[in-house]
């Protein structure tokens, strides 16, 4: 039986999906295809490559991504995305779709066009680090004529990709809306955030009735967008989310999904 996983973006909050990921399969569950954004493309695209929990983790505490040597003064955005290629390939040597043992799907937004592309073939890296460029830190991506934006601009939480490919659907929300105060509100970097969070929460609420189970914890709103100093945190929240959701299931369900 054909299950899919959909993994949202949320910048380091992504590192939960690894959680998520490693509970599922403490339960017998293996997800056969995958849709992400941002972060959970990442996510998905290495678990989609064969790798584990603790390698997947080993790579968001180990990949430099705030390094100086990364930063752009010529380009639209900080840090330069394209110079983060080096970064994935050692985990993706064959730089395309077809080396994956799993299927994947990764939304981007073409930033020319304001449409959202799923890549799901040809080469993957440029996909993947289209899909978590965040607008205004990192720098759009070019593909082949066009270029792509943060995926989660347009769809933060992808399900139409599995919705006819799969008759069970997991998913994993990790980038819920912390109510704040006008006064936290101090730069123009804060209020952009902001805007974009309340976007992508109306999109991803709507398709949550998609999922057949879903996970969301709700105290991610505690950790921000990139504060890499959390992640065995936002590890064992998103693992002890999903085991909480799974014991809530009926057994009827989850002899379901383990097939």
């Amino acid at each position: 039986m054909n299950i899919g996983l959909v993994l949202s973006g949320g910048g380091v909050r992504g590192v939960a999906h690894i959680g998520a990921i490693k509970a599922l399969e403490e339960a017998g569950i293996y997800p056969t295809h995958i849709s992400g954004t941002s972060a959970g493309a990442i996510v998905g695209a290495l678990y989609a490559a064969g790798l584990g929990w603790e390698e997947m983790l080993h790579f968001f505490k180990t990949v430099p991504i705030f390094k100086t040597s990364k930063f752009t003064f010529k380009k639209p955005g900080f840090i330069d995305t394209e110079k983060l290629a080096d970064e994935f390939n050692s985990f993706f040597p064959i730089d395309n779709f077809s080396c994956l043992k799993k299927n994947l799907f990764i939304a981007a937004t073409n930033i020319e066009t304001g449409k959202l592309k799923v890549f799901n073939s040809g080469e993957l890296i440029k996909p993947i680090l289209a899909s978590a460029s965040f607008p205004g830190v990192f720098t759009p991506v070019k593909i082949e004529n066009s270029h792509y934006i943060d995926g989660g601009v347009l769809n933060n939480f992808p399900t139409e990709s599995l919705k006819d490919i799969c008759p069970i659907i997991i998913g994993v929300y990790v980038n819920p809306l912390k109510p704040i105060k006008a006064k936290s509100l101090r730069h123009s970097y804060s209020v952009l955030e902001r805007a974009y969070k309340i976007m992508a929460e109306s999109h991803a609420i709507a398709k949550f009735s998609d999922c057949d189970l879903l996970i969301s914890p709700e105290e991610l709103i505690n950790f921000g967008t990139f504060n890499m100093k959390n992640m065995d945190a936002l590890f064992s929240l998103g693992y002890t989310s999903t085991k909480e959701e799974l014991e809530k299931k009926t057994s009827h369900l989850k002899e379901i999904i383990k097939g």
